[in-house]
């Protein structure tokens, strides 16, 4: 390690030979400049784990297939937005393209902060993979983005459905208040509303310090059959934990949400809480295909004491869609050329199926109804349903 390490900048070079925080030279192989990615994602504040999990995920990848593709070798920078102060991040992208020179810009752990950045990339021609931002409208911010996360709005239509099919005929939604829980809100009302059921109360808690329990006395009073919820990831214990305490599960109300409230990085802190509750989501650490047994082996292997989420996926399919980019266009880093090379490709991820459409650049995959169940001594997810190709309903 050079000994002028500047402590100001977290950079990451991912090698085969090692995987290192600090500053390390730049220094060009076979006389090809390496392509720098923009990693920027929550390290620390209350989404630390999905920068974590997002974290982890991109050094897996590089380590199952190697630091250079295409001849051009693969150089993250990682830098830390804390994950609440949009203008953070817009300044992270901003210094990266213009000081980083970095040719692809990745990660974003929350939508208030893609669409800070989404400015940045469109006047860079850059792409920008979003890897955890969840509002429909993402992609619509600028022509450069490409998500390999969800969005709200799709895996929230198929637990809609589900719900109307099986007995619950009266609900309340309570969804943290900004983009994503607006979409989930939107789109939960309109599907039970079709299914025959009536959403009789709407609740938004706060996204920063957050308490839900004036929002779960609220749901206690209604008496609905369930309560469906929209927390982001990180959130999901403390509103579990406060649903049983305050009594909502011995009255017999329900809960169902989407998956981001069962995070299987928190599974383990949630315990018996999650017992029971169905949510629907496009990844659960249990589902049972032999490429995520596989993967969910050698994460644990490579963190220990981690279980991959969603976020982890969003962020190792993030990874694939480069790496196959790159090998079409022959280590051409143009930003046009990655990005048309992006459009429509489809891949077999761990979490099943998936593609890119080509004309929203949004992601299409399936999506799961689970079940939250005691297995070799944690909780899990276990799928029971699911929904294919399913696509953003267009909030």
């Amino acid at each position: 390690m050079p000994g002028h390490m500047n402590s100001q900048r977290r950079q990451l070079l991912l090698g085969a030979a090692a995987l290192s925080a600090g500053v390390l030279p730049n220094v060009a192989t076979a006389a090809t400049e390496p392509l720098k990615v923009g990693l920027i994602v929550p390290m620390s504040g209350p989404f630390a784990s999905t920068g974590r999990q997002i974290e982890a995920a991109v050094k897996l990848y590089i380590r199952q297939n190697g630091a250079s593709v295409a001849g051009r070798q693969i150089e993250i920078i990682l830098k830390d937005d804390g994950g609440v102060a949009p203008d953070v991040t817009k300044r992270l992208a901003q210094e990266m393209v213009s000081r980083d020179k970095v040719q692809v810009l990745a990660g974003f752990g929350l939508t208030p902060l893609a669409f800070a950045a989404a400015p940045v990339a469109t006047q860079a021609k850059v792409p920008m993979i979003v890897m955890a931002a969840a509002a429909s409208a993402v992609p619509q911010r600028s022509p450069y983005i490409v998500r390999t996360g969800f969005t709200l709005a799709q895996v929230t239509a198929p637990m809609a459905q589900w719900a109307a099919k099986n007995k619950i005929k009266s609900a309340v939604t309570l969804v943290s208040d900004y983009g994503p829980g607006l979409d989930a809100e939107k789109v939960f009302v309109k599907g039970l509303l079709e299914g025959g059921g009536k959403v009789v109360d709407s609740l938004r808690a706060p996204l920063r310090n957050p308490d839900y329990a004036p929002f779960l006395a609220r749901v206690r009073d209604l008496k609905p059959d369930a309560l469906f919820v929209f927390v982001p990831s990180g959130e999901g214990a403390a509103v579990l934990k406060q649903f049983t305490e305050r009594g909502l599960a011995a009255a017999g109300i329900r809960l169902i949400c989407t998956g981001d409230v069962l995070d299987d990085d928190l599974m383990a802190s949630i315990g018996p809480a999650a017992a029971g509750v169905v949510s629907s989501h496009h990844y659960s650490a249990a589902h049972p295909s032999a490429e995520n047994k596989a993967y969910v082996e050698a994460f644990g292997k490579a963190n220990p004491g981690m279980r991959p989420n969603f976020h982890s996926v969003g962020a190792y399919d993030g990874m694939h869609l480069l790496y196959q980019a790159l090998k079409q266009t022959n280590g051409d880093s143009d930003g046009d050329k990655l990005l048309a090379a992006m459009k429509g490709m489809a891949w077999t991820s761990v979490r099943g199926p998936v593609s890119i459409d080509a004309a929203s650049r949004d992601i299409v995959q399936t999506v799961y109804i689970r079940k939250a169940e005691a297995s070799a001594g944690s909780f899990y997810n276990i799928e029971f349903d699911q929904a294919d190709k399913v696509r953003d309903p267009g909030v």
